[in-house]
């Protein structure tokens, strides 16, 4: 018998589209966003305990919403434990699988070299100083034996990020889509044909960050900030560093100095916080390397990510900025299940 057009015409609509649909969630993970949410202490931060596969690339969150594994508070005596606290240049964000993160492929070289270590990364795209104070604040340091700040070029002069984009910009999902066909319109179809026609949508990285200051302004309030947290973790006898990166347009076409960066380097040399500086030592690459280490104008390949991780384990490893060896137990207050840690 055959099938009368009004039948079959949205039968085979609705069949192309539920086919469409399950292709993008099995195959792509669309439909199943990283989620966040909003923080009095950190403006936002991602939502504890995710694990998913989205674009092909693994990512994960923990109790702590560190893109890391599960941790116990308690650390292991004969596990170098260390804190990484930074924006979306040590996250990596969706394009970045977890096992290419700078700080898994620098947990994986410590490993490899005799060091058992595991490096925790504590960040979140458009987080600024502030952002990471406040992380330190409402969490700790993890009974950490060393803090490692990673701060770029654009951090020195950017506003301490807020929620006002929490649940209202696709970047910032509080819950999951109800398709995986509105995932991929809000997320990145409806983003790259605006775009092309010469539209600017608030695109997650900066949206969030309210300008109220001045540049100057700002560079001496994130300063503050940055003064807080050296006190902050040096107070629990922490080692504290910081890793500067740079922003592509810093490099390339021709090495230019970042602005603000010799005040930077300055305020930490008066505070004898060592700088573990990439814009130096990418500054004597090649045009090409230096291409390949980054995907835009400030993010990082996977290439750009081994590179920072080698620079770190040199620096800090072999020239012996950092004791890794096994460290000694050191004794910490107990915590009590479902305490935010303060150690």
């Amino acid at each position: 018998m055959k099938i009368p057009a009004k039948y079959w015409i949205p039968g085979s609509v609705l069949a192309i589209f539920v086919g469409i649909e399950m292709i993008l969630r099995v195959a792509f993970g669309l439909g199943n966003p990283v989620l966040v949410q909003a923080d009095s202490f950190t403006g936002y931060r991602f939502q504890p305990n995710q694990k998913l596969l989205r674009l092909g690339k693994k990512i994960q969150y923990n109790q702590y919403s560190q893109r890391s594994e599960p941790i116990t508070l308690k650390k292991q005596p004969t596990k170098l434990r260390i804190l990484m606290v930074g924006d979306s240049v040590l996250n990596g964000g969706n394009p970045t699988d977890q096992s290419q993160t700078i700080t898994e492929l620098f947990e994986a070289k410590l490993s490899a070299s005799g060091y058992p270590a595991e490096v925790l990364n504590a960040s979140a795209g458009s987080w600024g100083i502030g952002n990471a104070l406040g992380y330190l604040q409402e969490f700790g340091t993890f009974n950490a034996d060393a803090v490692i700040l990673q701060i770029g070029t654009h951090d020195l002069t950017q506003p301490t990020s807020t929620s006002i984009l929490v649940g209202h910009h696709p970047a910032f999902s509080t819950h999951p889509p109800l398709l995986a066909t509105q995932d991929a319109w809000n997320r990145y179809i409806w983003p790259q044909i605006v775009g092309k026609l010469g539209y600017l949508l608030p695109n997650g990285d900066f949206a969030s960050s309210p300008i109220s200051l001045t540049p100057d302004q700002q560079f001496k309030q994130n300063m503050q900030h940055l003064k807080e947290i050296i006190t902050l973790v040096r107070g629990k006898k922490i080692p504290v560093l910081v890793l500067f990166t740079p922003n592509r347009d810093d490099l390339l076409p021709k090495v230019n100095p970042p602005n603000y960066t010799s005040e930077f380097f300055r305020f930490l040399n008066s505070l004898q916080v060592p700088i573990i500086d990439t814009h130096s030592d990418w500054s004597t690459l090649s045009p090409t390397t230096i291409e390949s280490y980054f995907r835009d104008y400030v993010h990082l390949t996977e290439q750009g990510n081994q590179a920072i991780a080698q620079n770190l384990f040199q620096q800090l490893c072999l020239q012996r900025q950092l004791t890794c060896s096994r460290p000694k137990p050191r004794v910490g207050s107990p915590v009590t299940p479902g305490q935010k840690p303060d150690i």
